[in-house]
């Protein structure tokens, strides 16, 4: 890619994109009552090692209602499209603009979960990340005892590419976590659709 990085990247821009199942949109205000239960949901506090405490809805009016105004990083929400419900969110952040990197993280409530909604939400991310905002790289961190994210992941195009012993203490145990990435010139390959077994986890 020749084009610098700065010439590509918009993070200012935040777009609506559309899968056959899901949508993603950015925030409002009026999605604090939903994400608060999204957030106490007890398997999303467990598999992505939040803490127990509640988040409180005045905090996350501020945050959600500030979402939209962040120039370096994109927070969408998920949206199940049969429903019409939020279900969770998608965020690109930890931009590094000179070498076109990001990190990404999600979360899927009890409402979208077990029906290919979290896959898709990757698959339309990654594909305005490395399509529409130029970055070479989208990494991130999945503890192992989530298996149902691990091969989400694995499904839209992430590798995993090592991992971080006993980095959560978490119910009397040390869990593991497993570091995945996505690179442009192998999303340019396979659009989200690896063939089973071409781009499998390596050090699991």
């Amino acid at each position: 890619m020749s084009a610098e990085p700065a010439d590509l990247v918009d993070f200012s821009v935040k777009p609506i994109l559309t899968g056959e199942k899901a949508l993603l949109r950015p925030f409002t205000e009026e999605d604090v009552p939903v994400m608060l239960g999204v957030l106490a949901d007890p398997e999303v506090l467990r598999l992505t090692g939040s803490p127990t405490e509640e988040f409180g809805e005045e905090r996350l009016h501020s945050w959600y209602g500030s979402r939209n105004e962040q120039a370096d990083r994109l927070d969408l929400g998920v949206v199940d499209r049969a429903s019409g419900e939020l279900v969770g969110e998608v965020v690109l952040y930890e931009w590094d603009p000179h070498n076109r990197n990001c990190t990404f993280r999600t979360l899927i409530g009890p409402g979208g979960r077990d029906r290919g909604l979290g896959t898709q939400a990757v698959r339309l991310v990654l594909g305005y990340a490395f399509e529409r905002l130029g970055l070479h790289r989208v990494s991130l961190w999945v503890f192992a005892h989530n298996p149902r994210a691990l091969r989400a992941y694995e499904k839209a195009g992430f590798v995993a590419e090592g991992v971080e012993r006993q980095s959560l203490w978490q119910d009397g145990e040390w869990i593991d976590a497993v570091r995945m990435a996505a690179l442009a010139p192998e999303w340019a390959v396979h659009r989200g659709h690896p063939e089973a077994g071409e781009l499998s986890s390596r050090a699991l």
